[in-house]
């Protein structure tokens, strides 16, 4: 049966993922033999299609679901960077006061003692 060219374009393109699931690196390896041999039959075909269809929503399933908690854990991230530039802004304002204070006494404690 002649190749057809999607096929082929696939199974390049699934081949470039480095694939530690037996069940598709078996799947990769009998396409790409039957690529080679130049005659891809019906079966391999469709096993391929399978083995690819399974592995790569599960994949894109996990890449999802790591998205979302990256993203979860950068909305935590802001938020504490957040509260730390207020908590900062609070802190700075304090030594302003303080020092305001501090300045203040000495011109009082200064033209007494001299």
């Amino acid at each position: 049966m002649p190749i057809e060219p999607r096929v082929t374009a696939l199974a390049s393109r699934v081949g470039a993922f480095h694939i530690t699931d037996r069940a598709m690196k078996r799947a990769q390896r009998e396409i790409e033999r039957s690529i080679q041999a130049g005659d891809v039959d019906d079966r391999t075909r469709e096993t391929y299609l399978a083995a690819v269809r399974r592995y790569f929503e599960a994949f894109g399933r996990e890449a999802r679901a790591h998205l979302r908690d990256v993203d979860r854990r950068l909305v935590d991230l802001n938020q504490v960077q957040f509260n730390l530039t207020a908590e900062r802004g609070v802190a700075v304002k304090r030594i302003e006061a303080t020092d305001a204070v501090l300045h203040e006494l000495e011109t009082i404690v200064e033209p007494a003692g001299s």
